[in-house]
């Protein structure tokens, strides 16, 4: 197995999570915060799906399906264009508020399908390629795609955890 295979497989599991948390889910428990400074799935969902954007296409010199797909549009949220969540206030989180699961999870496949193409064209030596000068040791773009891979699991474990929350109060 090459790298590149290990790391498609790796996506498409982010891919399946993020459908796994958002499908069947209604606006309330989508936007839902179990606590005052807390972050919904909404928020967190859209999160990764931004940083996986941003950071890949950044790494492949490609254009990010949130402006070029005009999903920015889509979602209307009241935020600068180039958001992508971090270090987001719990009043920013709140601003991240969608009316269904399918505009989560049609911009996260936009995403995760750019994402594969970049990735099924990778070799092994562009792995080692670097993409970030701003770090001691500059970031490789292998780097790059595991730290997108940590955070964006990451995320949808939390997401996951909230459904979770959501579903025992409810039960």
């Amino acid at each position: 197995m090459h790298a590149k295979d290990v790391l498609i497989d790796a996506y498409d599991r982010i891919r399946e999570e993020v459908h796994a948390v958002v499908d069947g889910l209604g606006p309330d428990d989508l936007n839902a915060r179990p606590g005052p400074a807390a972050n919904s799935i909404a928020w967190l969902v859209w999160h990764l799906a931004r940083v996986q954007d941003d950071h890949v296409a950044d790494a492949f010199d490609l254009d990010q399906v949130w402006v070029s797909k005009e999903w920015e549009k889509r979602f209307g949220l009241d935020l600068p264009r180039g958001d992508i969540g971090y270090g987001h206030s719990s009043a920013k989180v709140a601003k991240v508020r969608v009316d269904a699961g399918e505009l989560l999870t049609g911009y996260y496949d936009a995403v995760h399908e750019q994402s594969l193409q970049a990735l099924r064209g990778l070799a092994a030596k562009d792995l080692e390629r670097v993409v970030d000068t701003r770090w001691d040791p500059p970031v490789t773009l292998g780097v790059r795609l595991v730290s997108v891979l940590s955070d964006d699991l990451q995320h949808a474990g939390q997401a996951a955890y909230v459904r979770g929350l959501l579903q025992s109060a409810a039960a």
